[in-house]
């Protein structure tokens, strides 16, 4: 069996090598606009499961493939928050997302030629009360773009978390007590030295 991840996401790739899984990178292409009347549960799923499916098309000579795709999203107020098109946009969601709470939804798929799965963790994170101008010295850090919400919660915007219920690693982007479970179900090795 050969696993394979379908992200470029470096924080899964980290999550993954945590736990001691060997794996190979696919560099795979997906729609992640929403559909109408999608909701953030159905759309994070939606598209996690579409990452899996296009990295296991690449590996159609390979039958003993198994592929991992995943997708988070910040979610305030029934929005979906993704990644920051602009600085404006940054700070817009930011500045919504200062002083109150918002769930992070992590979903993941594993895929291979004869079964797919499909898990969605939810993850209650609270924000302290932020300032414009601490906002825009965080934009200037870099760290915001490319982030779902505009923050990285392992990186420097950890500051910005007053707290926490549910994974820490989901809100990273790959729950990894989730992830181990459904590995184990298809067969991939975890804790592999």
């Amino acid at each position: 069996m050969s696993f394979y991840l379908a992200s470029a996401s470096p924080r899964r790739h980290e999550l993954l090598a945590q736990i001691g899984v060997s794996f190979d990178v696919l560099k795979v292409d997906v729609d992640e606009s929403s559909l109408p009347n999608e909701s953030p549960e159905e759309y994070v799923q939606r598209v996690a499961l579409a990452k899996a499916q296009a990295g296991l098309q690449m590996l159609a000579n390979d039958p003993d493939a198994v592929v991992l795709g995943g997708d988070t999203s910040v979610i305030y107020e029934g929005q979906v928050f993704g990644k920051p098109e602009s600085q404006e946009h940054a700070l817009e969601m930011l500045m919504a997302l200062s002083g109150s709470e918002h769930q992070v939804y992590s979903a993941v798929s594993l895929v291979n030629a004869e079964r797919q799965l499909t898990r969605l963790v939810k993850t209650k994170v609270i924000f302290r009360s932020l300032t414009q101008q601490e906002c825009e010295v965080y934009w200037q850090t870099g760290e915001p773009q490319g982030k779902a919400g505009a923050y990285a919660i392992q990186g420097l915007g950890a500051v910005f978390v007053a707290g926490i219920e549910g994974s820490y690693t989901g809100v990273v982007g790959l729950p990894v007590a989730e992830t181990a479970h459904m590995l184990t179900e298809f067969g991939v090795p975890v804790w592999a030295v």
